[in-house]
């Protein structure tokens, strides 16, 4: 392999690294410093916008919007999906869920607009863990480290799906008794945690290959 080539290897790795270090680390920031901060539990992540952390929360949605843009996968279809989580990401971060008292008519639009962007975000970061992540190149999908990562990639794209499915359920049919328990917060808290736990296995952060094997092709990256 050419320095040259493994310099671009590298950087994939870092990219899948800052993307997973940032879905990782950004529900626990938010959640953990704005109960340091005051002793609130807000009603979920996006929420977070009215709070202290503001900064936080729209600036790691951007950032991850922006990595995603610079992510190319093994097909045109791979390059698609990222580029829409990329815009996804971003609309998330600039198009605020409602707030929690006097929302205006624009407020209202923004948190459909919200709705939609975080719907679209979550099911791209669904098929980036069960189809693109498991996808073999240049490599035995049967070794035993390739097959921990598939485990790893399906449950976190399985985590993902049930959060969504169970904040849809539970928003449309037990709001008023489940309100108590900050349902959304812990579903969107779980989801964004496993598309952390995904990326930074991708990145091999987690069961990393203990060869050091490599892809040939820079638009193949080892998997």
């Amino acid at each position: 392999m050419s320095p040259i080539h493994d310099n671009l290897v590298h950087s994939y790795l870092y990219l899948r690294r800052a993307i997973g270090l940032i879905g990782m680390a950004l529900p626990v920031v938010l959640v953990l410093g704005q109960y340091l901060i005051d002793g609130r539990l807000l009603h979920s992540i996006s929420g977070y916008y009215y709070s202290d952390l503001r900064d936080v929360y729209v600036g790691s949605m951007c950032a991850i919007g922006v990595f995603l843009l610079s992510y190319r996968g093994y097909a045109p279809v791979d390059d698609l999906v990222s580029n829409i989580a990329a815009v996804a990401a971003i609309g998330v971060a600039l198009f605020p869920t409602a707030p929690p008292s006097g929302a205006t008519a624009s407020d209202e639009v923004f948190a459909v607009l919200h709705l939609a962007f975080a719907g679209v975000f979550f099911l791209s970061l669904a098929y980036f863990c069960l189809v693109l992540f498991r996808r073999s190149t240049g490599e035995d999908p049967t070794t035993e480290r390739k097959v921990k990562r598939n485990g790893v990639y399906v449950l976190s794209g399985v985590v993902i799906l049930a959060s969504l499915a169970l904040m849809v359920i539970l928003g449309l049919f037990f709001q008023e008794q489940t309100e108590a328990l900050r349902p959304a917060l812990w579903l969107e808290f779980a989801a964004t945690f496993a598309f952390g736990t995904a990326w930074l296995t991708k990145g091999e952060l987690i069961l990393p290959d203990t060869g050091g094997d490599r892809s040939t092709a820079v638009g193949q990256p080892a998997v």
